[in-house]
């Protein structure tokens, strides 16, 4: 990179299950990879680098939708000052599927890594797993059993190198519509799986399938492998990740609803299956609305 360089940071968010994954793959759609095609369409990424410089802050997996995740890209200066972010979004968000939005970006220094940030925030729709229920307010109870820093091996798919300590800074209830529907938590990184592994241990305890000692000898114990399972990616979601010199910004959408399970003791498979799939197209709709407030591109004065 020289002079004439510029580096880049952008926001994004995304719905989950229009992608194998947010890393980019060989043959396979991926965030990451749409992201470059269109740079490349665009001509506005080097041909002569070897790889490419466009990478993004948090992995996600299939089907894990994204309010807020963030990225980082080296372009030209003179194309950068040419564009204006106004005319940038505008013209990747036109070249983007509907399943991404494309939502700001800003000039950052050369070497600023976007993988490195204050914290990370994730939802999760708890009562999208069949069978789970509110337990009262012993839930706030279990959600403080992962808060602190520890070695989270046993709630994660661990790879190679990766530091398994972990630092949450809390879990607490995901109210909507002042309904109890999940969780959220807060941290500095998770591992692979952490969030999801973590859901599927709430619901167990909901079910009885846990005990608040299985999970305290999990996180005390991470010598000894436990696998409580892993939770479906359908109903998490990225809320949002925060750095010193980006933060996130206030929420201002906070009047969306979900529609409640159906409470009927007889309820029918086909009855749940279809719940399901609108509570799936709830949390897509939730975002969109998300977005179109995240998105508020600056305004541009034309000098006379």
């Amino acid at each position: 990179m020289t002079g004439e360089d510029v580096r880049l940071a952008f926001r994004i968010g995304y719905i989950g299950d229009s992608f194998h994954g947010s890393q980019i793959q060989p043959d396979v759609k991926t965030v990451q990879g749409e992201l470059i095609r269109v740079f490349n369409q665009l001509n506005w990424l080097d041909s002569n680098q070897e790889g490419h410089n466009l990478v993004l802050s948090s992995r996600t997996d299939a089907g894990v939708n994204v309010r807020l995740n963030g990225g980082v890209v080296t372009i030209k200066r003179s194309l950068w000052e040419a564009l204006t972010p106004r005319k940038m979004v505008r013209a990747v968000d036109d070249h983007l599927s509907d399943q991404i939005a494309f939502l700001d970006v800003n000039e950052v220094e050369m070497d600023w890594n976007p993988r490195i940030a204050q914290y990370r925030i994730y939802r999760y729709r708890l009562e999208g797993i069949d069978a789970w229920k509110y337990p009262g307010e012993i839930f706030e109870d279990w959600l403080q059993l992962f808060v602190g820093t520890y070695d989270a091996r046993n709630f994660a798919k661990m790879e190679e190198g990766k530091n398994p300590i972990r630092k949450i800074y809390s879990c607490k209830p995901w109210v909507v519509g002042n309904r109890v529907v999940g969780f959220e938590i807060i941290g500095e990184a998770f591992l692979w799986n952490q969030v999801r592994r973590t859901a599927m241990a709430l619901y167990k305890l909901s079910i009885g399938e846990l005990t608040v000692e299985d999970i305290k000898n999990a996180i005390s114990n991470p010598l000894e492998p436990v696998d409580f399972g892993v939770a479906p990616p359908d109903w998490l979601i990225l809320w949002g990740v925060s750095w010193e010199k980006l933060q996130l910004p206030d929420e201002e959408n906070n009047d969306f609803t979900f529609t409640e399970v159906p409470s009927d003791k007889a309820i029918e498979r086909t009855m749940r299956n279809r719940w399901e799939n609108g509570a799936r197209l709830e949390m897509k709709s939730m975002l969109y609305h998300e977005w179109s407030y995240l998105g508020r591109l600056p305004i541009v004065k034309h000098k006379n």
